[in-house]
């Protein structure tokens, strides 16, 4: 009969990104970049919102808070991953691993509910434009602002209480370059049900809940768009939600690529990228494609341009 060590694991190692010393240079450098922009952006996104009256409006207002999620999500997994690329031993602490996992819960959890408020807004300014004032006031703005950041928190914590209560008392090799759900489980020498349970009822309800809520709302907006008579009405309305539509799109695929499938499927190389996509690149993307596809950002970040270099001059 085998012998089972319960001793509780207190320190975990990370597979990381990859294993080829070679690559892992041209990684770091490139992933760096990657963060370094996602900072810049997601902070000047924030500065001009903040500083800028034009972009006093409903649809800013939920934008700077989805920026100040990605520059935070993104913070909570790149600077690690980093690390590791460069490091000999990609070790993390239980603690470290706990406190990883539950802002990563919280703020994912808190983007998605961020972009259905967002087509929410959406929904309201093209389907009911005479009401927008009304239905988008400054008081249901923060109190949909506040809920979304309550709900990720608060679930997060149901997430990792039932996470860290288990024992992992075998191998400590986490076949990923964060800490997540499915390969933690994968450790676990406890029984893991209760736990796959809590995690599969708050992804359905956060994550595709807050999927359907944008699907609906699109559905509403498509179809109030293809009632307008002049086409160059209906390029304007649609350029109003193509952004939004691009950043939900890259965010939900690759989330939905790893999360709804069985948790004891194989852990592969593609589910490394797809999860390079939504913790590292899409927090980048955001802040870019709000940029370079709308005019009213582009117009003030080179009015803030000519001002800085102005005053540099």
């Amino acid at each position: 009969m085998e012998v089972i060590n319960k001793t509780q694991i207190r320190v975990f190692v990370l597979s990381g990104l990859t294993d080829n010393r070679e690559l892992a240079p041209f990684l770091f450098v490139l992933f760096l970049h990657v963060y370094m922009v996602t900072i810049v952006g997601n902070i000047g996104m924030m500065a001009a919102v903040h500083n800028t009256s034009n972009l006093h409006t409903p649809m800013y207002y939920f934008l700077s808070f989805l920026s100040l999620v990605d520059l935070l999500y993104s913070s909570v997994i790149t600077p690690k991953m980093l690390s590791d690329l460069i490091s000999m031993r990609k070790t993390i602490s239980s603690h470290g691993c706990a406190l990883q996992f539950f802002f990563f819960a919280a703020l994912a959890c808190t983007e998605c509910l961020l972009l259905a408020n967002m087509s929410y807004d959406r929904y309201a300014a093209i389907c009911h434009p005479l009401h927008y004032v009304s239905i988008m006031t400054k008081n249901i703005c923060l109190y949909l602002v506040v809920l979304a950041f309550s709900i990720g928190f608060v679930q997060s914590s149901f997430q990792t209480k039932c996470l860290f209560s288990l024992q992992f008392c075998g191998s400590n090799l986490i076949d990923h370059f964060y800490c997540d759900m499915p390969p933690l489980l994968k450790l676990s020498c406890s029984d893991t049900f209760s736990c796959v349970i809590v995690t599969v009822f708050f992804i359905v309800s956060c994550g595709l809940g807050s999927f359907i809520t944008i699907l609906i709302s699109y559905s509403f907006i498509i179809s109030s768009i293809l009632q307008i008579n002049s086409a160059e009405g209906r390029q304007k309305a649609f350029s109003t939600c193509s952004s939004h539509l691009m950043c939900v799109t890259m965010f939900y695929v690759s989330v939905f690529f790893t999360y709804l499938r069985s948790p004891s499927s194989v852990f592969e190389k593609q589910d490394k990228i797809a999860a390079v996509v939504y913790s590292v690149v899409t927090p980048m993307l955001n802040p870019l494609i709000y940029s370079l596809r709308n005019q009213v950002v582009k117009r003030v970040i080179r009015r803030l341009s000519s001002l800085t270099y102005g005053n540099i001059d």
